[in-house]
């Protein structure tokens, strides 16, 4: 596993807290659970694409 995918998922989700913050502060709350929920299903993707890899490997390895 690299660690560069978990630096990735930690800027997601520090980009998405700015973000949302910035966005409460305005008073724009709507958009920031948006932003909010984008951040996340954006790092549930990469997260879901990294146990297929896995499920993928484990077929190779077993030869099922």
């Amino acid at each position: 596993m690299d660690v560069e995918i978990i630096f990735k998922i930690a800027a997601i989700g520090l980009l998405t807290a700015v973000v949302g913050q910035i966005l409460k502060q305005t008073g724009k709350e709507e958009i920031s659970t948006f932003a909010t929920l984008a951040g996340l299903v954006i790092v549930l993707v990469m997260v879901l694409n990294l146990i297929g890899d896995l499920f993928s490997t484990l077929k190779t390895i077993f030869n099922f």
